[in-house]
Order: structure tokens, then sequence, then C-alpha cells
């Protein structure tokens, strides 16, 4: 069985609507490109012909794990997600032990995972080292450069 995918609801959202675009416009316009450079002729020197078929070939695969995303998904709801650990759909507020930084990470699955905007995914070497600690823990991870120590300082929404 396939790995679950796991998005916060705004993930799934936008995941839905990529399919769509995907599915009902992308692929209009791929068809059409592919047309358009059928007409030109001979295909066997028919760079257009080629890159149509190339793209075509990439959305469909695109299309197909974004369907395999779909089927295997698991919405995190914050409502429900319980804050008194460090679990998936959680923003926590970690304090760096050793140099006294603050700041804060969101929890989410790796399709969701964007580090420059605060959100790490589970299974990155802090996040998976972050999970079920709670507030008060000062949680040792290595990492290439060395090993860091966070003190966790608040679990929430």
């Amino acid at each position: 069985m396939a790995e679950a995918t796991i998005l916060t609801k705004e993930g799934y959202d936008k995941l839905v609507a990529e399919h769509e675009e995907l599915v009902s416009v992308r692929r209009k316009e791929v068809a059409e490109r592919l047309k358009e450079a059928i007409s030109y002729g001979d295909l066997s020197e028919n760079a257009e012909y080629d890159s149509a078929k190339n793209e075509q070939a990439e959305l469909e695969e695109r299309i197909a794990l974004v369907e395999q995303m779909l089927r295997n998904v698991q919405i995190i709801d914050h409502d429900t997600v319980d804050h008194d650990r460090v679990q998936v759909g959680v923003r926590v507020k970690l304090k760096d032990a050793d140099c006294g930084d603050t700041f804060e990470y969101e929890i989410v699955g790796s399709t969701e995972a964007d580090p420059f905007e605060g959100r790490i995914s589970n299974e990155s070497q802090v996040g998976k080292q972050l999970l079920g600690h709670m507030v008060g823990d000062v949680v040792e991870i290595e990492v290439p450069d060395g090993i860091l120590h966070y003190e966790i300082l608040q679990i929430g929404k």
C-alpha cells in the first residue's frame, strides 16, 4: 500500500485545485500544441512535435502523481490536533539553547514543507526529532553541521 500523503486542509485544497487545473486546462493546451505540431507534417524531424510529446508525458506523470497523493491523503485538522505534544499539524515555538534565538515552525507533511515559510516536514531531521516532545523539553538534534539543542517553549495552532 502507498504511503499516506499528510496534508493540512489548505494543502489539500491546493492539491485539488492543481489537479483540476492540470486535467481541465493544461491537458487541453498540450493537446492543442500536439495537434498543431502534427499539422506541420514529417514527425521524424519535427521539433515542435517532440517538445509537445515531452510536455504531454511530463503533464500525465504529474497528474498521476497528484491523483496518487489524493487517493492516499490524510488531512490534518488543526482543531482536533492535540497540542500537548509536537506532532504534524502544530506550530512549535523553539529556543536555541546554545545562542538564545527563538523561532517558530509549523510541522507539516513533506508535500507542504517550505522551510523559508517556517513549514518543516515531519520527515526532516529537525521535524522528526521534535515529534512527541512536550513544552519544556530540550531536544538534541544531530544535523550535518553538528548538534542543535532546542528548548520547546510553546505548542499551538
